[in-house]
């Protein structure tokens, strides 16, 4: 059974959002501040958690860069928050998808089938934590990554894609899937989000940026991690 961490303090959305997924046979958990979500996913070690952003002790986006600190599960926002500076927010601290209420049931509850369906479709499966290059090297388990004995400090998006790429070494990954995995699937058209996220991963990883040499383009395809 697909678990699920609904992070929500309107409880009458909440017996909705409840009833609709166990009628679809997912098991929910439902947390009504951020500290309660954070000790429910440490606990319950969820598949999918959807997260409003309005909560009473504490911005969704320190949820969500909290969670990120450890795990990949698929994080969904539905909030009444429309601004884009505010998605974008939230999409740079490690969400995978983004719904503003009001919303459709059936979208939300198509956008977590695809959640789930994403993770099936691009596993990690890291062949081991502690990637090296002559030029870096890449901690999986630390998340961090070093030139030298310096620490070069990466964004969450930054840190995701970087993360994708390495965990499948030498395998074109296309942009439909990067763009699924990072940042959701109403953006998976976003090309151009690639484009910008390459160009400072090469600046801060590439000794020559302009003649990558480990974060390889694969033209109208995507991209590829050769060590």
């Amino acid at each position: 059974m697909t678990r699920v961490l609904l992070v929500e303090d309107d409880p009458q959305l909440v017996r909705a959002l409840v009833i609709n997924m166990q009628a679809r046979q997912y098991g929910v958990d439902a947390a009504p501040d951020g500290a309660t979500a954070l000790r429910l996913a440490a606990a319950r070690q969820p598949d999918v958690v959807i997260v409003d952003l309005g909560l009473p002790d504490m911005d969704g986006v320190d949820v969500i860069q909290a969670l990120r600190g450890w795990t990949r599960v698929p994080i969904l926002v539905l909030s009444a928050r429309r601004a884009s500076d505010e998605k974008v927010a939230a999409l740079d601290a490690g969400a995978d998808d983004y719904i503003t209420k009001p919303f459709s049931m059936d979208e939300l509850l198509a956008r977590l089938r695809a959640a789930v369906r994403r993770t099936e479709e691009l596993p990690l499966v890291p062949e081991a934590t502690l990637v090296k290059t002559d030029d870096f090297a890449i901690d999986l388990l630390a998340k961090k990554v070093l030139r030298g004995e310096h620490t070069v400090r990466l964004t969450p998006t930054e840190w995701h894609l970087l993360e994708i790429l390495v965990t499948h070494p030498g395998r074109l990954v296309t942009q439909k899937q990067l763009l699924q995995e990072v940042w959701g699937t109403s953006q998976r058209n976003k090309t151009n989000y690639l484009r910008v996220y390459m160009a400072q991963l090469r600046r801060k990883l590439e000794s020559d940026p302009a003649h990558p040499r480990y974060l390889i383009t694969e033209p109208g395809m995507g991209y590829r991690f050769e060590a």
